[in-house]
């Protein structure tokens, strides 16, 4: 019987997962290379669904010490079945996105604090109790100032190998609406596929009909860059961060540039004539794009 990928993927959502990178990784704190490694390993604990670098302990440039009490969140028996959020159509599990702290861990290990550069970073580092990652030390990418993989920067996470976007012109017809509203129209929209997330529809701002608020809210994304937010002001009330867009995106996003995208979750989309059905993902409720 044939398997979908997905939940061959998803299936491992509940595990201590890892693969090798062959790519060079640095990491720097106060204007000092800290880690510098080739031999890095990406690590996901059970029910991350973004990895984090580990390293060899000898590739880090400072001290790592037992963490003092307080650094981790969790014990070896790692966080609740209630914590996380939902990812409805991949698993069952609620998954800890990038917006679950490093310091809350899934699986048995010690967590380490680091000093270097001058400075202590609580917590950042985290030592796996499992024989196969023996002599590697996963470390918190917020912890520090930049990473590099090779002499390219690096941002929000480190990349997934396993996963990518698409970005497609189309001259499928969308409509946008919210509370009976409409908000956008177009049948020239690019659309972004994305590993194991809905489609984005990313349209010209001319085909935007509904006003857009900016909005201060920036966040990033490894494989798209920093995206800036607009609110929109819709029955009587603005609804905030509801949209977004990316003014200098990575290069793999590039045909996204100053295109307008909504959450799908929060609005209705009307695509060749037919209303989707909102799709449940972490970003529900608020930013992520």
């Amino acid at each position: 019987m044939s398997s979908q990928v997905r939940e061959l993927m998803a299936s491992g959502f509940g595990q201590l997962r890892h693969e090798p990178t062959a790519k060079r990784i640095q990491a720097v704190l106060g204007g000092d290379t800290v880690v510098d490694s080739t031999r890095a390993v990406l690590v996901w604990e059970p029910r991350r669904i973004v990895p984090s670098y580990a390293v060899p302990a000898e590739d880090v440039r400072g001290d790592l010490a037992p963490a003092d009490a307080g650094s981790a969140t969790a014990g070896a028996a790692g966080p609740g079945d209630d914590v996380g959020v939902a990812l409805a159509d991949v698993t069952a599990l609620r998954v800890l996105d990038p917006r679950v702290p490093f310091t809350v861990h899934s699986t048995a290990g010690e967590a380490l604090d680091l000093r270097a550069a001058g400075q202590v970073r609580p917590g950042a580092g985290f030592r796996p109790a499992d024989p196969d990652l023996a002599g590697l030390v996963v470390l918190d990418f917020a912890a520090f100032d930049a990473w590099y993989e090779e002499d390219e920067l690096n941002v929000a996470h480190p990349r997934d190998p396993f996963h990518r976007i698409d970005v497609l012109p189309s001259s499928r017809q969308v409509r946008l609406e919210l509370d009976g509203q409409l908000l956008a129209a177009s049948s020239r929209p690019v659309l972004l596929f994305e590993t194991l997330l809905p489609a984005r529809y990313y349209l010209p701002r001319a085909d935007v009909t509904a006003e857009l608020v900016p909005s201060p809210t920036r966040t990033w994304c490894a494989y798209k860059g920093q995206a800036s937010y607009f609110s929109v002001s819709a029955g009587g009330r603005l609804v905030p961060d509801i949209a977004w867009t990316y003014p200098d995106p990575q290069h793999d996003a590039a045909r996204v540039r100053d295109l307008i995208a909504f959450f799908d979750e929060r609005i209705d989309i009307v695509l060749d004539g037919e209303r989707r059905v909102r799709p449940v993902t972490p970003w529900s409720d608020g930013p992520g794009a």
